[in-house]
């Protein structure tokens, strides 16, 4: 597949073939800028026939069929893996388990309701949640490449074309080679900035700032429990830095 459609395909419930290489992750904030238009579109729609409520309901809805719950389950898999006291080993079991726990059902509601009340305050803005889904994408995507992965296997398999070993995290001491893997977050942060400076210069940077220092601190709590990134990582990051964003922006 081609780098746009795979994108596309991993990171929502539209068909087409999982695995991907690494030529998609540049377009990574370019499809979370999609996503974010099209729940724009959705919100804005939703806001003209009913209450702010239902509103943000809609759009909560819509983003989590959207993606297949690809984000939230990454953030249920990290609460239930990182959170609790156990030893690296169990940590990542853990987070092999398809069953949900204590630490991430409540992690998932908690975040869940976050997002609606934040989304209930806003005015219906397709510049706030393209910005923030545009650059929450491209953070994820240099991610793969300038952090070491947690696992022998796994999804970082999927960014190889046949499969054959995991990811690993740019060695290369060349400031181009350390420039192109932040290339994805780059063209996310620029997307936002030119989104969000549109809807509010002071509340859309202050809420691209809070996004972007809660995925940091995401990352760096999964390195801290487990040595690296996984998958589930990146998507609780995704999900909890889109999150901060979001109420940030409903800041009055």
């Amino acid at each position: 597949m081609t780098g746009p459609a795979s994108a596309v395909a991993f990171l929502t419930v539209f068909p087409g073939r999982k695995q991907i290489d690494r030529s998609a992750l540049i377009w990574f904030p370019l499809v979370g800028a999609v996503l974010g238009v099209l729940l724009g579109g959705i919100w804005y729609g939703a806001d003209l026939l009913w209450p702010p409520g239902v509103a943000a309901a809609l759009v909560v809805g819509a983003d989590i069929a959207g993606t297949g719950m690809l984000h939230m389950d990454g953030l249920v898999d990290s609460a239930d893996g990182l959170l609790p006291p156990m030893s690296r080993k169990r940590r990542l079991s853990v987070m092999s388990d398809p069953h949900a726990g204590a630490f991430g059902l409540v992690a998932v509601v908690a975040v869940l309701m976050v997002r609606f009340g934040a989304l209930m305050d806003i005015h219906p803005s397709l510049l706030v949640i393209c910005g923030l889904w545009a650059s929450s994408r491209g953070y994820a995507a240099s991610v793969v490449n300038l952090v070491p992965y947690a696992r022998d296997g796994g999804i970082a398999n999927l960014f190889n074309a046949d499969g054959s070993s995991p990811a690993r995290p740019v060695e290369h001491s060349h400031w181009r080679a350390k420039g192109s893997s932040a290339f994805p977050a780059a063209i996310g942060i620029a997307i936002a900035i030119t989104m969000m400076s549109m809807w509010s210069p002071l509340y859309g940077l202050a809420a691209i700032a809070v996004s972007l220092g809660v995925f940091v601190l995401v990352i760096a709590f999964g390195c801290i429990r487990l040595g690296g990134f996984t998958g589930d990582v990146i998507g609780a990051a995704i999900v909890l830095a889109e999150t901060a964003g979001l109420v940030m922006a409903a800041a009055r």
